[in-house]
């Protein structure tokens, strides 16, 4: 059955929350319908950015976002003119503030019941927690979505999202395989916060005029978790700014991003066949320095997803919308080759206004 999902992501890079309207049966995509993005002002990004490993005022944090992205929901339903009883069901991700599989450990923060009562539609969260539970990475969570999307593409091909870490989707002959490539806008966003007092490097504007020292990039990819087979999955802070101690503001954010470039190239080799195309989503896909460098290093087209007819600002609302469905009718929303989980896994809390 066709449903109205609403889905709500607010990733790594702790930018804000990305809000957007499909209707799907959980494995087809019938409609896509209005989506937007509500920028966190400055101190709800520090209050999130204070709970990350989980300590402080979790809590505090927790419902405070949740309060945000209830405002987002609103945002959203008043502009696309829609009426919360249209809408079937929210999936909420939440943001992530700790995530450790090896030891069994995911938290993302995010009220649903509260979410549930203040917008008046039913909720699904908590979408990692059975996966990590039975031995899975609980990430990357969104390849089931590029797969929906993928149809009649040509394959091989990858899907690589730039958020704060990067993960990516390889989809050719048997199911999807996906892992986290490594470091992303995290280091960079971390380097240009604590340099210059901005939230990004936006369009990779101070990247393009500072100099890649090579042997720093180097020392990044002999970290052990690039020679770990997938699955694998990381935590926002495995990798951070310390890779560039002691360089200029340019060079380091100019190092970070060709770290971030030859993680994701990295990647290929955990790949059964090369990809014909790589697709980027995800905030990365709008620094030109770090696009330029992933189509040096890879040698075949590298695309923002919109050349595919995609909303790269909001494929991962989307796929919690898709996530939310699939956890509605009990299908798997994470498999094997995606996360490590031994079977199929469905998952996700529901809750009712």
């Amino acid at each position: 059955m066709q449903r109205l999902a609403l889905g709500l992501m607010s990733g790594t890079s702790l930018d804000g929350i990305d809000a957007a309207l499909i209707v799907t049966d959980g494995v087809t995509v019938s409609k896509h319908g209005a989506w937007t993005t509500v920028p966190y002002d400055t101190a709800l990004r520090e209050r999130l950015r204070s709970v990350l490993g989980g300590v402080g005022d979790v809590a505090g944090a927790e419902r405070a976002l949740t309060e945000a992205h209830a405002a987002a929901v609103a945002k959203l339903l008043a502009e696309a003119g829609v009426a919360a009883r249209e809408v079937a069901v929210i999936g909420f991700h939440g943001q992530t503030i700790l995530h450790q599989p090896e030891r069994r450990r995911t938290w993302q923060i995010g009220d649903g019941k509260l979410l549930s009562e203040r917008t008046g539609i039913a909720v699904v969260n908590d979408f990692r927690s059975a996966d990590v539970a039975a031995g899975g990475q609980g990430a990357p969570f969104a390849p089931l979505y590029h797969v929906a999307l993928a149809q009649g593409l040509e394959r091989p091909l990858a899907v690589l999202n730039l958020g704060g870490v990067g993960n990516v989707t390889w989809i050719g002959e048997g199911g999807p395989i996906a892992f986290d490539t490594g470091p992303a806008n995290a280091p960079i966003d971390d380097w240009l916060r604590r340099h210059l007092g901005q939230p990004m490097d936006h369009g990779g504007q101070l990247a393009r005029t500072g100099k890649v020292d090579g042997a720093r990039v180097n020392a990044a990819l002999a970290h052990r978790y690039f020679s770990l087979s997938p699955p694998k999955s990381l935590d926002r802070n495995d990798f951070t700014e310390a890779m560039v101690a002691g360089m200029s503001a340019a060079d380091g954010a100019a190092t970070l991003t060709e770290i971030t470039a030859a993680a994701a190239a990295a990647a290929l080799a955990h790949m059964p066949a090369p990809p014909r195309r790589w697709l980027v989503t995800g905030g990365g896909r709008h620094n030109a320095v770090l696009m330029a460098a992933l189509a040096r290093r890879i040698g075949v087209p590298v695309e923002p997803v919109e050349a595919a007819g995609w909303r790269g600002d909001a494929l991962e609302a989307e796929a919690f919308a898709f996530l939310a469905v699939r956890s509605l009718e009990g299908l798997p929303l994470s498999l094997p080759g995606t996360t490590g989980v031994p079977q199929p896994m469905t998952g996700g809390r529901l809750w009712r206004p």
